[in-house]
């Protein structure tokens, strides 16, 4: 009897040790499946874009419709990847993602106004430094040790 449920105890322990996966693992694999590195690369782009064209006085509505549009639709691609398996990525990403799609609506409706333009700027700066914040968490919690 006590063989039996030896037995038993240490299948069910190398069992249970098969499913589990590490906390870095599991980010790791989100951030492969994310194209997380892409998206990063892509709205640091775009909103690069969307902040010269801001500060360009002789852009038209047509040219900021043009590359706050491509920022507002790369911004929803990367939170429809949400959540991460990281709380605190998510919240950092979250926060990015959501700054960048603030300042692309703002961009869009800037037009010749340079309040609304210097807003969509302070919107797009608040997203670049949490998308950095989240790029350190993520690249922190997916180190090798």
């Amino acid at each position: 009897m006590s063989r039996r449920l030896t037995a038993l105890l240490v299948a069910g322990l190398t069992l249970g040790a098969c499913g589990t996966v590490s906390a870095s693992s599991a980010l790791q694999s989100w951030v492969s499946q994310s194209n997380f590195r892409s998206a990063v690369s892509s709205l640091r782009a775009d909103a690069a874009h969307s902040a010269a064209a801001l500060r360009d006085a002789g852009s038209t509505s047509n040219d900021l419709h043009t590359v706050c549009a491509v920022l507002n639709l790369e911004s929803l691609q990367a939170n429809a990847s949400l959540p991460t398996p990281d709380s605190q990525a998510t919240a950092l990403l979250s926060r990015a993602y959501d700054n960048f799609g603030a300042g692309a609506i703002e961009c869009y409706h800037a037009s010749s106004s340079a309040s609304a333009r210097a807003k969509a700027l302070a919107s797009l700066e608040a997203a670049v430094g949490a998308l950095s914040e989240a790029t350190a968490r993520i690249d922190a919690a997916t180190a090798k040790s």
